[in-house]
């Protein structure tokens, strides 16, 4: 005669059975940290190589300025290189060097007078593009820039839109400086490799 198991017996083999079985299947779909993906899976074709030249339009007085300081160190305004200043950006970029030319975009972000020996400044920006096939897509740029050396280079650390995966550099010219007002014209070529 077949031996029946006891009440308790039962209840645990039923838990253990739903346990282990249940168990299993959400371990099957368990969220996931990290997988490989191939490429294609998000539309990625072959890099390309774009270059882009614009001016950046920096307008420090007047009515409507671009560049605003928001931040200083206490000892900022006796400092021969500014530093300690932190300058809030929102600068057009236009196609040619005059602030009456086609606007292609904005350099927005930030900027730190990040040296005591030089004028040098810590940029953090991104180029936001508002023309033709680079409209809403942005590049973002993080790197040194010293300003009294006549072509600087910084990198293009990563983008958005078109520019998802990008990364290059951009080089920066001044083209002209107000001494009166601080004004400031910068030509930037930059090169960036993109999918």
């Amino acid at each position: 005669m077949a031996k029946t198991l006891s009440k308790p017996t039962s209840i645990f083999f039923m838990l253990f059975t739903i346990f282990f079985f249940s168990t299993y299947v959400i371990a099957d779909e368990a969220p996931v940290f990290s997988k490989k993906l191939p490429p294609s899976s998000l539309g990625l074709e072959q890099q390309k190589l774009s270059h882009l030249h614009f001016y950046f339009q920096e307008i420090v007085r007047g009515p409507k300025p671009t560049a605003v300081r928001v931040a200083q160190a206490n000892t900022t305004n006796t400092s021969p290189t500014g530093f300690g200043a932190v300058v809030v950006i929102d600068d057009p970029l236009t196609l040619l060097p005059e602030n009456t030319s086609k606007v292609v975009g904005q350099a927005q972000g930030t900027y730190t007078f990040a040296s005591q020996s030089e004028s040098a400044l810590l940029m953090v920006m991104n180029f936001a593009f508002t023309e033709g096939e680079y409209n809403g897509s942005t590049l973002s740029l993080l790197g040194r820039n010293t300003v009294s050396s006549s072509v600087r280079e910084m990198p293009i650390v990563g983008g958005s839109g078109v520019f998802r995966f990008a990364r290059g550099y951009a080089q920066a010219k001044t083209y002209t400086f107000d001494n009166k007002t601080g004004d400031t014209v910068v030509e930037y070529n930059v090169f960036v490799l993109h999918h």
